[in-house]
């Protein structure tokens, strides 16, 4: 079968005198029956392509199911006299979501049924849920979509009906005020941005709900909460380098908000309200952010003062605030610990751990007055792992650890963590897990993941899906490239806007690292990044095409100038201080550079893997299918290039916790294939 070929259709794009012809233009007609007949063609080649390792993708696939526990439940948490958890039942795809009175004896009650609501659905997505103050009633969001678009419902839990109303298109959060009649919840506009914040009255249509917040700034986004103290409603406005809040008693919920503090450039904060005081998380005068406190009555920033102030090599991350103590999750050298701050004492003391590479998160804490933590623990070779810590008594207690079916034991891989020297000096963590029977001689696969934007963190977190790969000889690594924060808000500032460019220089160093150390060879090397990190991939493909035998990129983001000009797609006007404003000459010419789309030359590729979704919201499914189109074009080798369209998913691939698994088989099928493995 030979591969699909689209036609060219040149599209001229000028912007600052500088003149682009863009052939594959036209398949942004998401509607157009040629964009969908190209778009089916090239699944039917990429099925084509890998119909010798079916057998193979039905073994990873039953592997990686056999490895899910299939009855299985959430520790319980406590909150308002209710144990609330999460049940998974044998071969059903979505949770049951369940809670049962702290009384003795006390019947099991299902709020919401997953397997149920899904029925005759090809997509479902539970987004956020709360539980009314007074217990009565749960109002919960859904997504049958994909495309991050929800629905608000209310549900009686007294008497199990559903209340008549329902909001449509919203972004997923909902927020009771205390009066149990009231909730919040934000709208998007047409480039899926939230920008609204509306008041709904049980008992009302829809149609009558108030609005009582427009975010008009476009580089903004806005969201609704309550404080864990249920003292405070919260409307929050968020741009990459700005916050801004809104505050009201959530005991009046048709009172004014009021602003916390204004917007100002640069200067960030999140709030956590504690007694008479709120806690700020903040980069005011702190690179690396500290921690400060005001009045909850006088809360403007002349009366923020400090209580952990800025560290050079510490980076404050979150807070979690109860009555009488305060945890502060820091980050250094990259790796989390945890510290406790009692109130009012302001005695503390740190969490510490004894693995060398981890990641530690704290889990859902919605009780205010409790006296215990709760925390995640894991690691590339540690499943998820629950405790509770007292911090009272200091002890810390083992709730649940994930457990692997079919027996997983591990003793038999080694992690560990290594530094890569980046072309300018500065020293890349990358994380490893491997069997123990791993040979560095060269002679073995390594799969390396990155990503590197927005400062989000790729922390070393268990996967069983990934044993697949381990146990057929892989090391899999990931590279802590700039762009995140894994090293501090520096590490985030070096690789975003006029020095992106770092990013992917991380990435390609890393990899030439891994080669000389003997972990492996360029041969048995293979990238994978998705959204973002896809991006990565693009660009470093184009800039060293012989580093890897192949790579995959997951829903990549790959046209970055065409689609950061272009003010209607979700996601552009916001992330100007991601990437730059292209209608700025010197940020157009810098993206224009690296963009891996318009980036792509008459030269050897890697093989590769392309895997988007029709109604993906956050990288529309044309960037990939241009990307192919024009690589298809231009490359000069015969390696494997393939274009995998979901039909009928987005951004986020497949729901359930088994289907997702089907899209991980493909892409580990395609690896084992490069490496001559397609029967094992």
């Amino acid at each position: 079968m030979k591969a699909p070929v689209a036609k060219k259709i040149p599209t001229k794009l000028i912007k600052h005198g500088d003149e682009r012809t863009d052939n594959y233009y036209w398949l942004n007609q998401r509607e157009n029956n040629q964009v969908i007949n190209y778009l089916e063609e090239e699944n039917r080649y990429t099925d084509f392509m890998l119909q010798n390792t079916q057998v193979l993708q039905q073994k990873l696939y039953d592997e990686m199911v056999g490895r899910i526990k299939q009855t299985d439940m959430s520790v319980p948490y406590e909150l308002n006299g209710y144990q609330y958890y999460v049940r998974y039942l044998e071969g059903c795809e979505y949770p049951v979501i369940c809670r049962k009175s702290i009384a003795e004896n006390a019947n099991e009650e299902v709020m919401l049924d997953g397997n149920k609501m899904a029925e005759g659905l090809v997509f479902f997505h539970i987004g956020n849920w709360e539980v009314s103050p007074d217990n009565k009633l749960i109002a919960f969001t859904t997504d049958t979509v994909s495309r991050r678009q929800y629905t608000i419902r209310v549900k009686n839990l007294m008497t199990g009906e559903m209340v008549p109303e329902e909001i449509i298109h919203t972004a997923g959060d909902v927020t009771w005020a205390n009066d149990c009649k009231t909730l919040f919840y934000t709208k998007k506009d047409e480039t899926l941005r939230p920008y609204q914040i509306l008041r709904h009255q049980l008992g009302t249509a829809a149609e009558m709900d108030v609005v009582i917040f427009e975010e008009t700034d476009t580089t903004f986004r806005t969201f609704v909460y309550k404080t864990k103290s249920d003292k405070y409603l919260v409307i929050g406005s968020r741009s990459i380098l700005s916050d801004e809040y809104r505050i009201l008693e959530a005991d009046n919920p048709t009172g004014e908000f009021r602003i916390f503090q204004e917007r100002t450039e640069n200067l960030e904060y999140s709030i956590y309200h504690q007694g008479d005081r709120f806690l700020l998380l903040t980069n005011h005068q702190a690179l690396n952010f500290q921690l400060m406190q005001t009045p909850e009555n006088k809360t403007a920033l002349a009366n923020w003062e400090t209580l952990v102030g800025p560290r050079d090599k510490v980076f404050l991350e979150d807070v979690e605030v109860f009555h009488d103590f305060v945890v502060l999750t820091e980050r250094e050298k990259g790796l989390i610990l945890f510290r406790l701050m009692q109130t009012p004492s302001g005695s503390e003391h740190y969490l510490h751990f004894t693995e060398t590479d981890y990641h530690a998160v704290a889990a859902v804490n919605p009780d205010y007055f409790s006296k215990k933590f709760r925390f995640h623990f894991t690691s590339l070779k540690t499943p998820n792992t629950v405790y509770d810590y007292d911090s009272i008594h200091r002890t810390q207690q083992l709730l649940k650890q994930m457990e692997v079916a079919g027996g997983y034991h591990p003793e038999d891989y080694i992690t560990e963590r290594c530094y890569a020297p980046a072309r300018d000096g500065a020293l890349v963590p990358i994380s490893l897990v491997y069997k123990k029977d791993f040979k560095k001689d060269g002679s073995q696969p390594v799969l390396m993941y990155g990503y590197g934007s927005y400062g989000i963190n790729m922390d070393s977190t268990f996967l069983s899906k990934r044993l697949s790969l381990l146990d057929r000889g892989f090391a899999y690594a990931i590279a802590h490239i700039r762009g995140s924060e894994e090293l501090g808000r520096e590490w985030y500032e070096d690789g975003k806007l006029l020095n992106k460019k770092n990013t992917f220089y991380d990435f390609i160093d890393c990899g030439c690292f891994l080669i000389e150390e003997h972990y492996t060879q360029s041969e048995m090397l293979f990238g994978y990044g998705g959204s973002a990190g896809g991006l990565l991939i693009g660009a470093v493909i184009n800039m060293a095409p012989t580093l890897f035998k192949g790579v995959v990129a997951a829903v990549p983001f790959v046209d970055v100038v065409t689609t950061m000009l272009d003010e209607s797609i979700p996601l552009t006007t916001g992330e100007y201080d991601e990437w730059g404003n292209p209608n700025e000459k010197a940020y157009y010419d810098y993206m224009l550079s690296y963009s891996p789309y318009d980036q792509v030359k008459k030269q050897d590729y890697p093989a590769l893997l392309v895997v988007t979704g029709l109604h993906d919201s956050q990288v529309q499914y044309w960037e990939p299918a241009k990307w192919v189109a024009k690589l298809r074009e231009l490359k000069t080798d015969e390696n494997l290039l393939l274009l995998k369209t979901n039909m009928e998913l987005g951004h986020g691939g497949a729901s359930g916790r088994f289907e997702a698994m089907k899209d991980a088989a493909l892409e580990y099928a395609f690896l084992l294939k490069e490496l001559g493995q397609d029967s094992i």
